[in-house]
């Protein structure tokens, strides 16, 4: 602590992964200025890069990606030059030091996977324009915050292949699990596709000071960075928690401050599932001053309405759940909206079935695919999203096949593609909607021409 302040400490919540863009997205969500970091990337001297923030939703919740506009070049980069790039740019120490620890992790990674000497290491993928501007935008708005200690969760890593460019590889990749081994992280699977990338493992390896839980802190800001991808196992997003350590003052006084009259849900300032939605929007918690009253609330009034709902039920199975509930009285438009927040509650899938039942009354059933931890909460939000008052549940095996995320590029645009593979073999492959929705506007054309052409190139690539 300095002249008694307490210290500025961070967290991140890395239990979908963590990649340069997330970073990137979260850093400006948490209050960092883009233009500094772009400033820190166009100091390297490389060829013109762009960053580019923009609002989207995973899972129904509100985040910020940034993409990185680079053009595509062929350049050689072995570590020491891009070591050497990193040490002549006019950079702060800290964004310098922080970028080059980053890089230095990647290529003794490397070196280890392909048995050479760490200067001659390639960096294929992590050596591209977005990469390195992943790297020093991340070193760089770290910085800004002026952190003093920052933990990190358990690295959700994934699991599959994906391709790179000497062929197929395992994920996670060797690279990943050799930079997080190599700074004691802890690392689950946990998905099926590539969760954590090189270069996010990289920033987290070398800004982590620990690894564990939330620590005990007062939230000063919370940045929501999201990836590329809306894979429907969880909400595609890194969360950074800052705050400050808590006084021997603050601890000895009273009990939880609710500023504002805000529902701020959890102790992170977001809802219940990540955000705090509220009638008008969220409140990321960008440090403005919400504090014209202020009241002493219970703790329970805080928990998640998901953590009060599943107070004193029994542990759930390992299991997914399929919870449905047979409904006749429901406005057919309100349908959508329902659905949608079931999603957002948790649930893995959810769909409607229509029926008739007794007397010829048409129906529908809805049904909701969920894990066990999310049984409450789903739950919980068909009570309050349909007219149901009651339902029913059970336990089902799953058959998933191994999934990745690749993309094809129609005409300048990215559309994304999901594949699915049978051992080994791919036997399906899915155009991401929305994707080829915002292409199809941009291009001027039919959606359905879209989808076709990003299908075609889907076949022919994968």
């Amino acid at each position: 602590m300095k002249g008694g302040a307490a210290r500025s400490i961070a967290w991140l919540d890395c239990s979908a992964g963590a990649s340069g863009d997330m970073f990137l997205g979260a850093l400006v969500d948490a209050g960092v200025d883009l233009a500094m970091m772009q400033a820190a990337v166009d100091a390297l001297g490389t060829e013109p890069i762009r960053l580019r923030a923009k609002k989207v939703t995973r899972h129904g919740l509100v985040a910020v990606k940034v993409d990185v506009e680079a053009p595509e070049v062929a350049t050689d980069r072995r570590w020491r030059s891009i070591r050497a790039m990193l040490e002549g740019a006019d950079l702060d120490a800290a964004v310098r030091d922080l970028a080059l620890g980053a890089f230095a992790r990647l290529a003794a990674a490397e070196a280890a996977a392909h048995g050479i000497a760490e200067e001659d290491v390639h960096f294929h993928e992590v050596g591209a324009l977005d990469s390195i501007a992943d790297i020093v935008g991340a070193a760089a708005g770290l910085a800004a915050l002026g952190i003093e200690r920052l933990t990190a969760s358990t690295v959700t890593v994934g699991g599959g292949t994906t391709r790179g460019s000497h062929g197929s590889i395992p994920l996670p990749a060797p690279a990943v699990l050799r930079v997080l081994a190599d700074a004691g992280a802890p690392v689950v699977g946990a998905v099926p596709y590539e969760a954590c990338t090189p270069t996010g493992a990289a920033i987290v390896a070398a800004a982590a000071a620990g690894y564990g839980s939330l620590p005990e802190l007062v939230v000063d800001r919370i940045g929501v960075g999201a990836g590329g991808r809306d894979p429907q196992e969880r909400a595609n997003l890194l969360r950074l928690i800052v705050g400050h350590e808590v006084t021997p003052a603050r601890r000895t006084g009273s009990a939880h401050v609710h500023r504002g009259g805000h529902d701020h849900g959890d102790a992170s300032g977001h809802g219940p599932h990540g955000h705090s939605h509220g009638a008008h929007g969220h409140d990321h918690g960008h440090g403005h001053d919400h504090s014209a009253h202020e009241h002493v609330a219970p703790a329970s009034e805080h928990a998640p309405p998901a953590a009060q709902a599943h107070q004193g039920s029994p542990a759930p199975s390992a299991k997914p759940v399929v919870i449905e509930t047979n409904v006749d009285d429901l406005d057919p438009r309100v349908w959508p909206a329902a659905l949608a927040a079931l999603l957002a509650a948790g649930a893995s899938d959810a769909w409607l079935t229509p029926i008739f039942m007794k007397k010829g009354r048409p129906a529908h059933t809805v049904h909701v695919l969920c894990r066990p931890e999310m049984i409450a909460a789903v739950r919980s939000a068909l009570v309050r999203h349909t007219t149901t008052i009651g339902m029913r549940s059970y336990e089902i095996e799953k058959y998933a096949l191994e999934r990745q995320y690749k993309h094809v590029n129609v005409d300048g645009h990215e559309i994304g593609v999901k594949i699915a593979l049978e051992h080994g073999e791919v036997v399906n492959a899915s155009v991401e909607y929305e994707d080829a929705a915002t292409a199809a506007a941009a291009l001027g054309r039919p959606l359905k021409v879209v989808i076709a052409q990003a299908t075609a190139l889907a076949a022919e690539e994968y």
